[in-house]
């Protein structure tokens, strides 16, 4: 395990590709302590973050496809003042190692694994998982299900089949080409100017889309190219089905669960809640972040981060009362 300490070197770094100006709320979440690690997972690098106290029920968090950890850099830290935190790259994505292919079991047990080596499993640890991510929290808490506390999936896409057949079409459409390798660019700035959201999105904190962007890149051979393996699209299990499944298994789930999502986002909305209901949901929290799209924690970081801290708090009372 590499630490990282909170030198003023160290927020230069993290800060320095950040046009924008910057909140003090930022700059202080950043300043946190941290460590970083990258731990071997069937033959794959997975590289890794944690902040908090290890004796402290531990929280790991995952993000969605195409993202990275650094998505929860800024809102562990509102966490970790009560929980052991970390959060991952999946493999192929963020700083993590590539695999010849991809499923969702596998990254499954990348989750897991971090747990592990964190020791963090035989505490009950939670997990909080955005958008795809969700899907891969949700796949660990079926395959390991006695190992963790309670899933909170952050805006899962959760449609009805007519809604989802639409949505894949649109998604086919736009993933024409994206097997071919990642553009080359000339210069940081140039590339950062090409970094987009997935779904399409607007984002008013300008300095947190210069933050994701500048660790989306990577120097390589003749400029800077995108982190994220290609590959991932060879091997892409997410099929129309795969995500028509979600809801079912998400509303059968026999664990601890919540949902957040953004009020305005197209990938879970209120008839979403009304889907996983007919479904046979159990009564579980299902909330809306206000003023939020698709990417809760880059529109609204701290009601996003206040959201996740009032479940999990809630939720770690229970488990130890």
């Amino acid at each position: 395990m590499t630490s990282l300490k909170t030198a003023p070197d160290f927020l230069a770094a993290e800060l320095a590709y950040i046009t924008e100006e910057i909140p003090n709320w930022f700059r202080e979440s950043l300043s946190f302590p941290r460590d970083e690690g990258v731990l071997e997972v069937e033959n794959c690098p997975i590289h890794y973050f944690r902040w908090g106290d290890p004796k402290k029920r531990g929280v790991m968090m995952t993000h969605g496809f195409l993202a990275h950890a650094r998505c929860f850099a800024f809102i562990a830290p509102f966490l970790a003042r009560d929980f052991h935190v970390a959060a991952f790259d999946l493999s192929g994505m963020g700083d993590s190692g590539t695999r010849p292919s991809y499923d969702s079991p596998t990254r499954a047990r990348e989750l897991f694994a971090v747990s592990d080596h964190l020791g963090m499993i035989g505490g009950e640890p939670f997990i909080v998982a955005h958008s795809y991510g969700g899907a891969i929290g949700l796949e660990a808490m079926e395959l390991f299900g006695d190992s963790f506390g309670g899933l909170v999936v952050c805006d899962m896409m959760v449609m009805r089949p007519e809604k989802l057949a639409l949505f894949h079409k649109d998604r086919v459409k736009a993933m024409r080409g994206r097997k071919r390798p990642n553009w080359l660019y000339p210069d940081l700035p140039t590339a950062m100017a090409r970094y987009r959201l997935a779904p399409p999105q607007s984002c008013d904190n300008r300095y947190l889309m210069d933050y994701m962007a500048h660790h989306s890149l990577k120097e390589a051979e003749g400029g800077w190219t995108w982190k994220f393996d290609p590959g991932i699209f060879r091997s892409d299990d997410r099929g129309e089905s795969w995500w028509g499944d979600q809801a079912r298994r998400l509303a059968r789930l026999a664990s601890r669960r919540a949902i957040l999502y953004g009020e305005r986002s197209m990938m879970f909305t209120k008839d979403s809640a009304d889907y996983l209901r007919e479904e046979g949901a159990p009564p579980f929290p299902i909330l809306a972040v206000p003023h939020a799209n698709h990417h809760l924690m880059l529109d609204q970081p701290l009601a996003f981060a206040t959201a996740l801290r009032a479940i999990l708090t809630v939720w770690a009372a229970a488990l130890e009362g």
